[in-house]
């Protein structure tokens, strides 16, 4: 099987109603950092790293590799979305020998409840299934996360199981593409 993300470079922006999903680029760093140091990020996925480490480990061009895509509101980097293979030895898979795509996102405090998440992951869902379709995608959130609750539930994630990782309850869903329409007879 192919591995799903070298499929998924962005290879040229794509446009959204409000966005612009693109790959990373130096002038992004910046914001890369304001992300992974947010404590307001950081209760969602761990904790927050402190910024002058951030700094000094962060490379010129964060996030460029295949399946990162830049999310872009007016011209700013406002977040980002990832899709990766879910690691083999995580709990939480829907085939027997694993390799699933997992969709990951962050987004900059300022840019929740705008809608900007759904309309960014739903655009790289669809991107994914012109270039992978019938593979499912997977999403692991913490499940005290309510608002990636209620966005898994808007982008049609459905709950697989629960488990403990990371020292919190986990909720794990996936996303099947939707079923191919029938063929059409000739009139």
């Amino acid at each position: 099987m192919t591995e799903p993300r070298t499929l998924l470079l962005p290879s040229g922006p794509t446009a959204t109603e409000r966005l612009v999903l693109r790959a990373s680029e130096a002038r992004d760093r910046p914001v890369f950092v304001e992300l992974f140091a947010s404590p307001e990020v950081g209760t969602h996925i761990g904790g927050a790293r402190p910024r002058d480490e951030l700094e000094r480990a962060m490379p010129e061009v964060p996030g460029r590799r295949p399946g990162c895509f830049v999310a872009e509101l007016d011209g700013r980097m406002i977040g980002l979305v990832t899709l990766d293979p879910r690691d083999a030895g995580r709990r939480g898979h829907v085939r027997p020998e694993a390799g699933e795509t997992e969709l990951g996102y962050l987004f900059l405090p300022g840019a929740w409840g705008h809608g900007y998440a759904f309309e960014a992951c739903a655009a790289v869902l669809d991107r994914f299934a012109g270039v992978r379709p019938g593979e499912p995608v997977v999403l692991s959130t913490r499940s005290a996360n309510v608002r990636a609750m209620r966005l898994a539930a808007k982008l049609g994630f459905t709950e697989v199981e629960r488990f403990e990782e990371y020292g919190a309850e986990q909720w794990f869903g996936v996303r099947f593409p939707p079923a191919p329409a029938p063929p059409t007879a000739p009139a």
